[in-house]
């Protein structure tokens, strides 16, 4: 492997024991749980009528991050509509293990902010610059001293002066809403951080409300979905809903290439595969499956409340889109190297989709311990292929330089995590990419844009 690779931990695995292993896909699978959530919801609903409070929205803001800046141009309209009382929090961004890649993920974010701020009626500028460090400073040093019932119009005013660098524009705002010594400033986010590690999250431009997470804009729409089953907002349509994915009526004809850059342990790969594959199918769109190895596989760190975080995220996300997600056998190791050692003798019979399609079925929908030779000669023969076939090439190495191909290909223009899209047109040129299972109605929309004009 090359030396990069090892610089980016891609040599080190995760590797646990049966018992283990056994364990953590118990612990997976209560996490994902049908019903879980609506006894969560339930038991926060009967505690908030019990002790007569409000229907209470807290909100962590972080004033470098895009995301947050979307989410702070939603407080306004939600309150409006759903007449919730708003506790904002003041946050600094997640560090150590809950921040892999510092280098990347603001640019990410700024570039991701700007696609998507239009589908949800709201405004990021193309191509911003990082806000310089003083003025954000300034900028948390203005939001510390605001009130709750002025946090969302003056959240929104401080950050488009962040992204326009206009220092006159946040001395105005302090002039008007005051400001507070940086002593106190960070006090401020000091309390914010505080209840965010005490509510078991990690990062800024999030909402809680009755025991739950929702981040951004992309997951409002679980949110106003509840808040409407409370029988708070019904009168008007729902604010923020998810952007359909269609694939539309444009045909493609083989001119445009889908990437599709998925991991075998990843649950929002699991949620979003088949939707992927179809796409590419429905729209006349090359799919050019690019696996690489899981980020922990890799060295990429995470927490365990990243990880508890994302696999109930991703099981909220599945049913939304009618899918039965879990029970889960985690694959992490062994299982994903013996998988992959499979994918080239796949894609050589035309079925490699199918076999990294059936191994994420099996381990993230069926709780199939894929360690044992018999789950993953049930994921090889669900494939379409030969047992037999499979033990003479199986545990190979062979795979490796592609997987690192693959990811280097992906940290090149921007991303390290999966599922990522790239859409390529005839040339080879890239037309967007994005990061996330919430991106394929994104991608979906490019196509048909890119269809329209040519």
């Amino acid at each position: 492997m090359s030396e990069q690779f090892k610089e980016q931990g891609g040599a080190a695995t995760m590797d646990p024991s049966r018992l283990r292993r056994w364990l953590t896909s118990r612990f997976l699978s209560s996490l994902v749980k049908p019903g879980r959530v609506e006894k969560i919801e339930a038991r926060a609903e009967r505690q908030r009528v019990k002790s007569g409070l409000p229907h209470r929205l807290e909100y962590f803001h972080q004033v470098d991050d895009a995301y947050s800046h979307l989410a702070a141009q939603a407080l306004r309209p939600l309150l409006e509509q759903y007449g919730v009382e708003l506790v904002p929090h003041l946050v600094s961004g997640p560090s150590g293990a809950n921040l892999p890649e510092p280098d990347l993920l603001p640019a990410l974010g700024r570039y991701d902010a700007a696609l998507i701020a239009p589908h949800y009626g709201l405004s990021y500028p193309t191509g911003a610059a990082a806000p310089l460090g003083e003025h954000c400073l300034q900028a948390q040093g203005i939001l510390a001293a605001v009130t709750a019932a002025d946090f969302p119009e003056v959240a929104v005013a401080v950050g488009q002066a962040l992204l326009a660098g206009d220092a006159d524009g946040l001395g105005a705002l302090a002039s008007q809403y005051g400001s507070v010594p940086g002593a106190q400033a960070r006090q401020v986010l000091a309390s914010g951080d505080a209840r965010r590690k005490e509510l078991k999250h990690y990062q800024g431009g999030m909402f809680f409300y009755g025991g739950q997470w929702y981040w951004g804009v992309d997951r409002l729409y679980h949110l106003e979905r509840r808040w409407r089953r409370l029988g708070l907002g019904q009168a008007a349509p729902m604010r923020y809903p998810r952007p359909e994915l269609e694939a539309g009526s444009y045909q493609a004809n083989g001119s445009l290439t889908l990437e599709f850059y998925a991991s075998l342990r990843s649950p929002y790969t699991a949620v979003i595969y088949d939707k992927a594959v179809a796409l590419a199918e429905q729209t006349g769109v090359r799919l050019a499956l690019r696996p690489v190895l899981p980020m922990v596989m890799r060295g990429v760190p995470a927490t365990r409340e990243k990880g508890m975080y994302i696999f109930a995220d991703a099981a909220r996300e599945a049913r939304a889109l009618g899918l039965n997600f879990g029970p889960v056998y985690d694959p992490i190791g062994e299982p994903v190297r013996r998988c992959y050692s499979l994918y080239h003798w796949a894609q050589e019979q035309g079925r490699g989709v199918a076999l990294l399609g059936e191994f994420l079925r099996a381990a993230f929908f069926r709780g199939v311990n894929t360690n044992r030779d018999q789950g993953l000669r049930d994921v090889v023969e669900r494939a379409g292929l030969s047992w037999s076939e499979a033990l003479a090439v199986i545990d190979n190495r062979d795979w490796e330089p592609l997987l690192e191909a693959n990811r280097q290909a992906m940290y090149g223009f921007g991303s390290w995590g999966v599922p990522t899209f790239r859409l390529l047109d005839a040339r080879g040129n890239t037309v967007v990419w994005a990061w996330g299972q919430d991106r394929l109605w994104l991608i979906a929309r490019s196509i048909q844009r890119v269809l329209v004009e040519a």
